[in-house]
């Protein structure tokens, strides 16, 4: 494994399909292991993306656990293509979709920074919310957005919570969605998720003036493990799309922290929330 190894995103999916298929026929990292010649270490590396996963390595995998041919193929064709962006530094292609993905790095990250610039967050968007968002759109991207709001749920009482910092501008707080009974109960959840100790929620006051990266929402997501950069989520109505380059998601990082400058501090946007709501 090359010393400056730093799992993609591609990676990552598959890593995770590897573990699915051993946890589906109830074997151990060792049972597993020595049913098709690996050790249980090589194997965890593999399944936890620490390691790249070779496509003969895949391929064998899908043999031993007796996985349909179609399906061990895909993943095969996924693990050749991994190797091919590792190699050739190519983008992601359509055997990939960052958007479907997504969800599963909300699970696996440690810290979320989030700068949204018309809507809730994701994470903290109520259903009656969400649906009036997306009552016209892809049914499948609102399923999508429920499970990310599922996921951070999920973790709030887990021995490593999921951190999340989110900013966005008051605009936010006074566009009424969904009619002024569901915009209410969204204010006043956000004022409520707002008091856990692992949430912070700063408001960008309509008097600020340009602030950085203005009209460009993104999500910049931390993982506990060495191999796993920072990854930038992006999304418009069309599509998703990952940032992984360093240099990349480091301006992410630079921009979320000036946004945090320019923001009110948590107590003064949780006072301007509670404000929003009261006029509604």
């Amino acid at each position: 494994m090359p010393k400056d190894f730093r799992a993609t995103t591609l990676e990552r999916a598959i890593g995770r399909q590897l573990a699915g298929w051993r946890d589906e026929r109830e074997l151990s990292l060792t049972e597993a292991g020595q049913r098709v010649g690996f050790s249980s270490a090589k194997l965890s590396m593999m399944e936890n993306a620490v390691q790249p996963s070779a496509p003969v390595d895949v391929m064998a995998l899908g043999y031993v656990y007796k996985v349909p041919t179609p399906e061990w193929q895909a993943v095969v064709l996924r693990a050749q293509y991994a190797e091919q962006v590792r190699t050739r530094s190519v983008n992601n292609g359509p055997l990939f979709d960052p958007a479907a993905d997504f969800v599963n790095l909300v699970f696996e990250a440690t810290s979320l920074r989030v700068f949204t610039t018309d809507l809730v967050p994701p994470v903290f968007q109520l259903p009656g919310y969400a649906n009036a968002v997306l009552q016209s759109d892809d049914p499948v991207r609102t399923a999508r957005l429920a499970m990310v709001r599922e996921a951070w749920s999920a973790r709030l009482n887990d021995r490593d919570p999921l951190t999340v910092q989110a900013v966005f501008p008051e605009a936010v707080l006074r566009h009424v969605i969904g009619g002024l009974r569901v915009m209410k109960a969204q204010l006043l959840h956000l004022m409520e998720v707002s008091e856990h100790e692992t949430v912070s929620v700063q408001v960008v006051p309509r008097d600020a003036g340009a602030y950085p990266a203005m009209g460009s929402p993104f999500t910049l997501l931390g993982f506990p493990h060495r191999q796993h950069n920072d990854v930038a989520y992006l999304e418009t109505f069309i599509r998703g799309e990952y940032v992984e380059e360093p240099g990349l998601t480091e301006e992410c990082a630079q921009r979320f922290a000036g946004l945090q400058k320019i923001a009110l501090g948590t107590g003064e946007s949780l006072e301007l929330i509670a404000e929003a709501a009261a006029d509604l």
